[in-house]
């Protein structure tokens, strides 16, 4: 309460203003209290949230799990987003929760992402469907950052399947450059390759899972799927890891992409490990992957302090 400049207050005086004066103070003092409460509310770092089964679409397929750090801003906390694997006509992201527990152990300032798309059937094929649905997830979160508390920038994280859709979705879809990195962990990267071209079921799967309408006329299909082919100077720093014999997709596909994307100029980094689909690889080479994985993290989607 500003005293300066007050005028002597005679005892007759004083009876009248005792009351009015004491409910100012009194309003004074809570409406102060109650700012300093709401402004120390303000200043605390929110806790961490957890979010299951958000859904992005009208499918009941069409959902995320969302992992939300402790401390976020909208400045500050970027995103890495899981991709599931399955032969696009399966897999669920549940099987990339033991990735979700690792990074929120190496990388807990960062928001995590584990999402489901919509598995291909005869009447609903993957592609480009399934390319838009990470499309459409990023979008969201985008379009959420200041709800959420994040910076719509991502790191993409796929297995099999997954990693070929987010290898897809950062090489074509990823127009405002929102991805900064992606890994790869055995995806299929190029359809041309003999090892597919030469296998009849595969190319009849091919066909199930591309919608012919979605493509202009004349379309290589095999070509206009494969991140191999898609790649440019634009494509976001990658990191690969393959098996030595899998028996579900060719080293010959690691290896391509690593070449395509080192005459373009984009930072990669190429493993391989012995054994096949990742499923049978050793413990050591499991823990390479993780050590090399959160490195890559660090350099190419880093939390600014």
């Amino acid at each position: 309460m500003n005293v300066k400049g007050c005028k002597h207050i005679s005892m007759k005086s004083f009876h009248f203003l005792l009351i009015p004066l004491l409910v100012l103070s009194f309003l004074s003092v809570s409406c102060s209290s109650e700012g300093e409460q709401n402004g120390a509310q303000e200043e605390q770092p929110l806790l961490a949230k957890t979010e299951l089964n958000v859904p992005y679409g009208p499918s009941s397929q069409q959902v995320y799990d969302l992992y939300l750090p402790e401390g976020r801003s909208s400045t500050s906390t970027k995103v890495l987003v899981l991709v599931h694997g399955g032969g696009w006509t399966g897999g669920d992201k549940a099987d990339m929760q033991q990735f979700v527990t690792l990074l929120q152990q190496e990388h807990p300032n960062h928001a995590i992402v584990n999402m489901n798309y919509v598995l291909a059937t005869l009447s609903t094929p993957a592609f480009p469907n399934q390319f838009l649905d990470i499309k459409k997830v990023i979008e969201k979160l985008s379009a959420e950052k200041e709800v959420l508390q994040i910076q719509p920038t991502f790191g993409l994280i796929g297995t099999s399947a997954g990693a070929h859709l987010s290898l897809q979705y950062d090489y074509v879809y990823d127009t405002g450059d929102q991805v900064t990195f992606v890994a790869d962990i055995v995806g299929p990267t190029d359809f041309t390759d003999p090892f597919y071209a030469n296998d009849p079921n595969f190319q009849l799967a091919l066909e199930a899972l591309v919608d012919e309408s979605a493509y202009p006329p004349g379309t290589n299909y095999a070509q206009a799927v494969s991140p191999v082919f898609q790649v440019s100077n634009h494509s976001s720093p990658s990191i690969l890891f393959y098996g030595s014999k899998d028996p579900l997709v060719p080293l010959t596909n690691g290896e391509r992409l690593q070449q395509a994307l080192s005459q373009h100029d984009v930072t990669n980094s190429f493993s391989v490990y012995e054994g096949g689909h990742g499923d049978d690889w050793s413990a050591a080479s499991i823990a390479d992957l993780q050590t090399q994985l959160s490195a890559f993290i660090n350099v190419n989607l880093a939390i600014e302090d």
